[in-house]
């Protein structure tokens, strides 16, 4: 097929930014629909990718290539295999329910000390971030991969600073100052870890003579390629490091906490169900296939690291006073199980991963975009001002209280599947792991319930008898996550036979076979 699909898939929004920046001040309106609409056609041409990618094809499809700096050896390379397909039908699904989410939250304010919020700008940056996530997903030359790695944080240092949460528990000021810190605290820690990949991908170049995923695996088939173990090592350090502060990883993830608690609603969405996928995709996309005996010297640390992820992260959401503070911490929870799947070398723990990414996305969307039409009504994040919500708006409690369960991975929702195909994946290769990492369960249970049991029931607090129910938007947002929820938690089908040939080849770069059971053999 001659149409780049891929090109378009990234491009496509790109430009909606720039539509949407160039539309007339006072034509916010007009701003959003344009925004909404782009977004849509991004998932129109994401859903002809997935229709054109055959699963049991080559393991890159789809693919361009053009010199790009041909003095450095760069080259404008893309190419997709089921997992990048994946999470780009993920990002392009998400998007346009983030900026309907969003509608109003870049509005000027109308009281007290107003000052002019670029709508256009608002739902540009997004659309921005869509683009530049998208391309990370496709990229398989080092060099751009690492460029768009690095570029989208611009786009959201702004979201998160510029465009932050109102609802914040002081005054305008203090709100402003915390969103500012945030916003700082989000770039640095994640400019320091792409430095450090920097001078990885550097190396990268100087030892392999190339940025192309494929001409560095093909001089590994022919021979050409051997590097130094210490080179390795120090490569896949460099590599991991930035990955594992996009992800979060503990205890790199300090950042997620702040970024999630200042910015909107639908901001925190696109943190962490769609910029920090780019993290551990990447750890399977190149620490994997670039560095197998690395990564399979550094498992022992990194399972121990995800397994710390695990429990801390839900043991801190368990103690949250603020409601999108504990919805972070369960993420960081949630990555942990994530990089634990990817570090357990099994084909089940692998595609257990990658189906996580998926899910958690949409979970965590969900939950968080519920919350934020929840906070929106009341003007507070602390879960101690809450109580009772069940009895005035019962479509906004019952829509919380399922993309709780599917936080918590409730059988029959999608977050399930994965977590049992981790837990199962990293069982039969760490067997003690495997056990440690199911306390993580008990403590999603603990959090989700607590978090439903202290907004949501009891008696109305008189200052929530105001909270209405969800609208007309809001509903438009909040049905088709849950009935995407509902279907891929009966039906995953679709999702593991478009990752399970990718996570095949990924089991074979780092020459890994699942571990055979220990059964005895059946009395005749």
């Amino acid at each position: 097929m001659s149409f780049p699909l891929l090109t378009a898939t990234a491009v496509l929004p790109a430009v909606g930014a720039i539509a949407t920046a160039a539309v007339p001040a006072k034509q916010r309106t007009a701003a959003k629909w344009l925004a909404l609409l782009f977004s849509l056609a991004t998932l129109v041409i994401a859903a002809v990718v997935a229709v054109r990618f055959d699963p049991g094809g080559a393991r890159y499809q789809l693919t361009e290539s053009h010199s790009w700096i041909k003095d450095f050896g760069v080259r404008y390379e893309l190419g997709v295999d089921g997992i990048g397909v994946a999470l780009i039908a993920l990002t392009a699904l998400l998007i346009p329910f983030v900026i309907l989410a969003g509608w109003n939250d870049a509005d000027p304010l109308e009281t007290g000390n107003t000052r002019w919020r670029p709508t256009q700008g608002f739902f540009a940056l997004i659309l921005l971030v869509e683009a530049m996530v998208i391309i990370s997903f496709e990229a398989t030359d080092v060099f751009l991969f690492y460029i768009f790695f690095e570029a989208m944080l611009i786009p959201m240092y702004f979201l998160i600073g510029g465009f932050g949460d109102r609802a914040g528990p002081h005054g305008e000021k203090e709100a402003a100052t915390q969103r500012s810190y945030a916003a700082v605290k989000f770039l640095l820690y994640n400019l320091v870890g792409g430095l450090i990949m920097l001078a990885a991908v550097i190396g990268l170049y100087v030892v392999a003579g190339s940025f192309s995923l494929s001409e560095i695996a093909a001089a590994r088939a022919n021979g050409s390629l051997d590097m130094a173990t210490n080179t390795e090592r120090l490569l896949f350090l460099g590599f991991f490091f930035a990955f594992a502060v996009k992800a979060p990883l503990w205890p790199l993830h300090t950042w997620l906490p702040n970024a999630m608690g200042e910015a909107t609603a639908p901001v925190a969405v696109l943190i962490t169900a769609v910029v920090d996928k780019v993290g551990t995709f990447a750890m399977l996309r190149f620490c994997l296939q670039l560095f197998p005996e690395a990564s399979k010297w550094a498992t022992p640390v990194i399972l121990a690291l995800a397994l710390i992820s695990i429990v801390y992260g839900a043991l801190l959401a368990v103690g949250q006073r603020d409601i999108k503070r504990l919805v972070a911490y369960a993420s960081i929870s949630h990555f942990g199980f994530i990089i634990l799947g990817i570090f357990a070398m099994t084909s089940q723990g692998q595609s257990g991963a990658t189906l996580y990414m998926v899910n958690h996305g949409l979970s965590t969307a969900a939950l968080m975009l519920v919350a934020g039409f929840l906070i929106s009504r009341r003007g507070s994040r602390l879960i101690a001002d809450y109580g009772g919500v069940q009895k005035v708006a019962p479509v906004l409690a019952g829509t919380f209280l399922i993309g709780g369960l599917a936080t918590l991975s409730l059988p029959g929702l999608a977050p399930f599947v994965s977590e049992f195909l981790v837990l199962v994946g990293t069982f039969t290769r760490y067997p003690v792991v495997g056990i440690i990492a199911t306390f993580g369960i008990v403590l999603a249970a603990l959090y989700t319930l607590v978090l439903y049991q202290r907004t949501m029931t009891g008696p109305v607090k008189p200052s929530n008898e105001g909270i209405v129910d969800l609208k007309a938007r809001e509903l438009t947002v909040v049905v088709p996550l849950i009935a995407v929820l509902i279907f891929l938690g009966v039906y995953p089908k679709p999702l593991t036979e478009l990752v399970n040939p990718a996570v095949k080849h990924t089991m074979s770069d780092v020459q890994k076979k699942d571990p055979k059971p220990e059964v005895e053999a059946a009395h005749k």
